[in-house]
């Protein structure tokens, strides 16, 4: 199948005003895609790129005084199959871990695990251990958390979504990462593209997504507590610790969105 994705986003800026842009698709997916997902500024103005330290493909302008768009409009394979799913995956010791997994046990700006490490082990300590824990996690996430475009706050941790009980799908993915890194659990956060590709309709209003990622058995495996099922057509953007490290823009002064738009939408 072939996705179509890319986004429009509309900034006033009272001053020139330089951002960090955290857009462009993840290189893992580089393969698949057909029409490339560049950076459109309109006025233009000189970009320029790097990697950060977890590998996501950053873009680097100073956003004139004024009205900034920035767009983009990608085509990309999909092979239309759903997040793996293996029951049998199993959870690794600590000290048997790759070291590059573990930092994602660590706490981190929105998992706060010094917070909810007792109430993990209260929930989740008797559950099975290896695939079954997470799913166990992303269920109680699932149940305990209302969803609502009306609870977004950028500042909201896990331990607060626990207590609040709302939020959006970063709140769900910072929880449910939260609880897996208590349980010793290598965790980490992901962003990007998510359509309602298969669902029946009425669907919902475009945005970016975030789920995470578990490693278990010597493999990273997809997780969606918001969702809670098996999805396709998820096309990434940017890993990371979690939100802080993968921000869509980070902006560095004064401005307002005057407009946001997401798609992806399935092309015959």
């Amino acid at each position: 199948m072939k996705i179509r994705v890319g986004y429009e986003f509309i900034y006033d800026c009272p001053q020139p005003t330089p951002m960090i842009l955290t857009l462009n698709i993840h290189f893992t997916r580089a393969s698949d895609i057909i029409t490339a997902d560049h950076l459109i500024t309109n006025p233009s103005v000189p970009i320029t790129a790097y990697r950060d330290a977890f590998g996501n493909w950053c873009s680097r302008i100073v956003a004139p005084k004024g009205r900034l768009r920035l767009s983009s409009d990608a085509l990309v394979n999909d092979s239309g199959r759903t997040d793996i799913v293996n029951a049998s995956a199993q959870q690794y010791p600590v000290q048997d871990l790759p070291e590059e997994t573990l930092v994602f046990l660590l706490g981190s700006r929105y998992c706060d695990t010094d917070h909810l490490s007792q109430k993990a082990w209260d929930l989740f300590g008797k559950s099975p251990v290896g695939w079954w824990r997470v799913q166990a996690i992303c269920d109680f996430v699932h149940r305990h958390v209302t969803f609502g475009y009306e609870h977004a706050r950028s500042t909201r941790t896990a331990g607060e979504t626990f207590l609040e009980q709302k939020g959006v799908c970063r709140d769900f993915a910072h929880l449910a990462i939260t609880f897996c890194r208590c349980m010793n659990i290598p965790a980490r956060y992901c962003t990007g593209y998510l359509s309602d590709i298969g669902l029946p309709p009425p669907y919902s209003t475009m945005d970016f997504a975030a789920w995470f990622e578990v490693f278990l058995g010597g493999h990273w495996y997809t997780f969606d507590p918001r969702n809670n099922a098996p999805r396709f057509g998820r096309v990434l953007i940017a890993r990371g610790r979690d939100a802080a490290d993968v921000p869509m823009i980070h902006t560095f002064g004064p401005n307002t969105l005057a407009s946001f738009k997401v798609w992806t939408d399935e092309v015959q």
